[in-house]
């Protein structure tokens, strides 16, 4: 892959963990990235609403990815007004950079359900996909995706389970980056 190919990683990051800031790194160097954009949805359309308020879940991102070189948090999605579609962020950034291919990263869990998403055809005439593994989902993109996996152990969290976890009071430092920490405790986030 050509160093400048762009990725894009987006999710609710209600908390950003530590599997999030792995499959970014992992995508990174086994991409040759120039740049991973990493974006917040806003009103993500296949998912329960957020616990945390959007302007938290963008500052927790950006703390998150912090140290990630090549990693760059974007408000993009938060700015636009109405549901989140992956389709429109797509748009946006290949009208910006003309003729620069764009990869979109995604979890296996999330790329199982790709076909489902909106416009899902117009996505994938666009991107490429490079799927981060997961356990219990294919290693490739979903039917009618072009892309591939990306070698990584699989990390055994989800945002879903760093919630239950922190509401049953376990040890933020072990499920979260080191930044995001703060922002949770000042915030209250996810605690019991």
């Amino acid at each position: 892959m050509s160093t400048r190919a762009r990725g894009l990683f987006g999710g609710t990051f209600d908390p950003p963990h530590l599997g999030h800031v792995a499959a970014a790194t992992a995508a990174i160097a086994e991409l040759g990235l120039g740049e991973l954009v990493i974006t917040v949805a806003g009103d993500p359309q296949l998912k329960d609403p957020p616990v945390a308020p959007a302007a938290i879940r963008l500052e927790m991102a950006r703390a998150a990815f912090a140290p990630v070189a090549r990693a760059v948090v974007s408000d993009v999605e938060l700015a636009r007004p109405g549901p989140t579609y992956t389709i429109d962020t797509v748009e946006a950034l290949l009208a910006g950079a003309p003729g620069e291919p764009l990869v979109l990263v995604v979890g296996a869990d999330a790329a199982a359900s790709m076909p489902r998403w909106h416009r899902a055809a117009a996505l994938a005439r666009l991107a490429t996909v490079a799927v981060v593994p997961r356990e219990g989902f294919g290693p490739g993109p979903p039917p009618g995706f072009e892309g591939r996996g990306i070698e990584m152990a699989p990390v055994d969290l989800s945002s879903t389970s760093v919630r239950d976890a922190l509401a049953h009071g376990a040890d933020p430092a072990a499920l979260l980056p080191a930044g995001v920490v703060p922002v949770v405790l000042a915030n209250r986030l996810y605690s019991p």
